[in-house]
């Protein structure tokens, strides 16, 4: 399975949690592999960064995770985590809209694109009555034959204008801080035109496939199927890399490109050796714009594929306050605020709300987002005005009278994948190209899915597919 020339190497570019999911399942599938993961910062975990300042534990990346589908349940399971696990409290499950500047409930089980039941949608504020109108005329909208919608045209086919821009659109933004005009339908939010093409409707749908989609206990976000890990999200990343080969993680050492040579091996090469190093295999799970970079003098026609998978940049503000300077009551999740309204913010999370011991007694921890493709400036601001913006408009929203007691923040660059129409087809082409080049894996959310779970599973996939190509060759 290896030569006296090159030991069976496989390395790992990227930190996060794709890259120590494939670097952990490496290690469960073939423990003799010398095994090692490139990360060019000081840190593991990439979107999992947990942080904690004056009683309050702050989720600087991402601050659960969901359960629908099994891959980090299971991985938590694997490293010892699944002692951890906490779901999000049974109280206040649901999330604000901002409707015409106030904040109204969106509708109980209305689920991103579809309600799982109607009344509570037809005696909400959210939406006019005309909209509830149409919104009724669901079921007798045809499918669509044509090609390949945008999110904003098959929401408004099926939906509505109106629903569209008051709930659907504000809902999306909080997943991938996109343009709806330019988000596929079918890569974002593939159930739903599955639902289309199935039962010719999404209300039928969601009463056809219950168990799956539906939620009625919350709004926006299936807020019951989500977890975190008791303290901090970063556990995960930390629990994977201890099981990791002593010596095999190099923190703050970037990749400059990867290149085939003529034995089959990939060479990498770092600022850490004048000469590169040689691996039977290597995944990349870092971001399309640094993939394409890195494999570039390999091979043009993958980095071109690579570089049409655009990304965008956010911005967390964590802000805590005092329960008492609060003029009304926390009594959901979070908010989120559509672009027709045009504010300055994306949406708000309100952790401490969610799960418990996110901050002090009788204290408030709220995270304020901003940025993504609609409002790019907002990533280069410095802190003082983006600390002023989110208190703004939280005073507006939420009636705050008084400052923060703490504040974090936190800029995510090119980190935020944009799934636009024609992703999975630039998708499916990578993938082609990817067969020709053995020993060549990639990994990461800028390809089928955005969230923890997903993340994960690219991860191990692409260490699955790397292990069984190269023992193959090997053998």
């Amino acid at each position: 399975m290896s030569n006296s020339k090159h030991p069976f190497r496989l390395a790992v570019i990227g930190g996060g949690i794709s890259g120590l999911a494939a670097a952990h399942r490496i290690v469960e599938l073939y423990p003799q592999a010398e095994l090692t993961l490139f990360e060019s910062s000081h840190r593991l975990g990439g979107a999992l960064h947990t942080y904690r300042t004056q009683g309050y534990l702050i989720e600087r990346g991402a601050d659960s995770f969901i359960t629908n589908v099994p891959w980090a349940s299971d991985l938590c399971d694997r490293v010892g985590c699944s002692d951890q696990l906490l779901a999000t409290s049974p109280h206040h499950r649901g999330v604000y809209v901002v409707r015409r500047g106030k904040l109204v409930k969106l509708p109980d089980g209305f689920q991103m694109l579809a309600p799982s039941k109607m009344w509570p949608v037809l005696t909400s504020n959210a939406l006019s009555c005309c909209s509830k109108l149409r919104l009724l005329c669901e079921p007798f909208v045809p499918r669509h034959t044509g090609p390949e919608e945008s999110l904003e045209e098959f929401a408004t086919r099926r939906l509505g204008r109106k629903t569209f821009e008051q709930l659907v659109e504000p809902l999306a933004a909080g997943i991938y801080t996109g343009d709806a005009r330019k988000l596929s339908a079918a890569a974002t939010m593939p159930q739903f035109v599955e639902m289309e093409k199935t039962w010719g409707s999404l209300s039928r749908g969601m009463k056809k496939r219950p168990n799956e989609y539906r939620d009625n206990t919350s709004s926006g976000a299936r807020y019951s199927l989500f977890v975190t890990l008791r303290d901090g999200m970063q556990n995960l990343a930390t629990a994977i890399a201890d099981r990791l080969p002593q010596q095999s993680v190099r923190l703050g050492t970037p990749v400059r490109r990867i290149q085939r040579q003529a034995d089959g091996c990939w060479k990498i090469e770092h600022d850490a050796s004048e000469t590169g190093e040689s691996f039977m295999g290597v995944i990349l799970a870092v971001g399309a714009p640094q993939a394409a970079l890195m494999v570039e003098s390999t091979t043009t026609p993958l980095s071109q594929e690579l570089q049409k998978v655009e990304v965008a940049s956010a911005v967390s503000v964590a802000l805590g306050y005092r329960r008492e300077q609060f003029r009304r009551p926390l009594d959901c999740f979070g908010l989120v605020v559509p672009r027709v309204e045009r504010r300055r913010i994306l949406a708000a999370s309100f952790p401490s709300i969610k799960y418990p011991d996110r901050a002090p007694d009788n204290c408030v921890l709220i995270r304020v987002f901003l940025g993504g493709v609609l409002q790019p400036s907002w990533a280069d601001q410095d802190d003082d005005v983006l600390t002023k913006v989110a208190r703004e408009e939280l005073a507006e929203l939420l009636h705050i009278q008084g400052p923060p007691v703490l504040q974090d923040i936190v800029r995510w660059h090119g980190s935020m994948p944009q799934y636009h129409v024609g992703h999975l087809a630039t998708v499916g082409r990578i993938e082609q190209y990817l067969q020709q080049l053995p020993g060549l894996q990639l990994a990461g959310n800028a390809y089928h899915g955005v969230g923890i779970p997903a993340a994960i599973h690219s991860g191990e996939q692409a260490a699955e597919k790397l292990l069984h190509d190269d023992l193959s060759q090997h053998d």
